[in-house]
């Protein structure tokens, strides 16, 4: 039974934390872990559109987690895509949209594939987005915007136009996250205290939720606690109210 909720965030990310600990508790390898975890975010997914939350991130797999052993890597990319395909069908039942966001360069092709086509079969649906964050960075993604500036500015020099401006709200639209609003709330579980290179401009005013439950573990009632603790904040944005 869920509790009396009425600040419902738009948008929370989460990051995915503790396969690889919850594992070694089972005296299993690491993947084990991996493979419990796709167990959580389907609950996760599940809970959020029970909940109304319109956005759902998570963070599957940072640009820092190609430097894994080569087996864990494979693992979880088969992990990752072989869940993909699986939810597919549901994804289009349920009215979620997959938007992949991260750098795609080391990607597998077939990975691509996959993510190409599930994004494009549910590009329709509007009852939730589910964002999965896969090779991703928060300064892989700043660099990636400045960048993008950068080849604006050098087109319009070179047509002998004005530079385009720059404010805060352009910079956002120059971000892979362009068109999804900054998270309301983060949610790091297995009692680490980072954000992990994780949305490092996006998360500026994101109220953040730690929990000790390792990530295999989550379930409805964690998701719960979270919200309730978001619940009972108030968010000021550096003013007063």
């Amino acid at each position: 039974m869920t509790s009396e909720i009425i600040n419902i965030p738009a948008h929370v990310a989460i990051i995915m934390d503790g396969n690889g600990r919850w594992a070694g508790k089972q005296g299993r390898e690491r993947l084990f872990g991996h493979e419990a975890g796709i167990e959580s975010i389907k609950v996760a997914v599940e809970y959020a559109k029970e909940r109304g939350i319109r956005y759902l991130s998570l963070f599957a797999f940072s640009e820092e987690n190609w430097g894994r052993p080569d087996e864990e890597v494979e693992g979880l990319m088969s992990l990752i895509s072989g869940a993909i395909l699986e939810e597919r069908s549901l994804f289009l039942e349920a009215g979620v949209r997959l938007r992949v966001i991260g750098n795609r360069e080391p990607l597998p092709e077939n990975i691509l594939a996959i993510i190409d086509e599930t994004e494009a079969d549910t590009l329709n649906n509007s009852l939730l987005d589910l964002i999965v964050m896969l090779s991703y960075s928060g300064r892989w993604d700043i660099l990636g915007a400045a960048r993008r500036y950068g080849e604006m500015c050098a087109d319009a020099a070179g047509k002998g136009l004005p530079l385009p401006s720059l404010d805060e709200d352009s910079f956002s639209g120059l971000l892979g996250t362009h068109g999804i609003p900054d998270p309301d709330l983060i949610i790091r579980t297995s009692g680490e205290l980072r954000l992990s290179n994780y949305m490092l401009w996006q998360a500026a005013y994101t109220e953040l939720y730690f929990t000790e439950v390792l990530w295999p573990d989550f379930r409805k009632t964690d998701f719960d606690m979270a919200l309730a603790s978001f619940n009972n904040r108030q968010r000021r944005f550096g003013k007063l109210k």
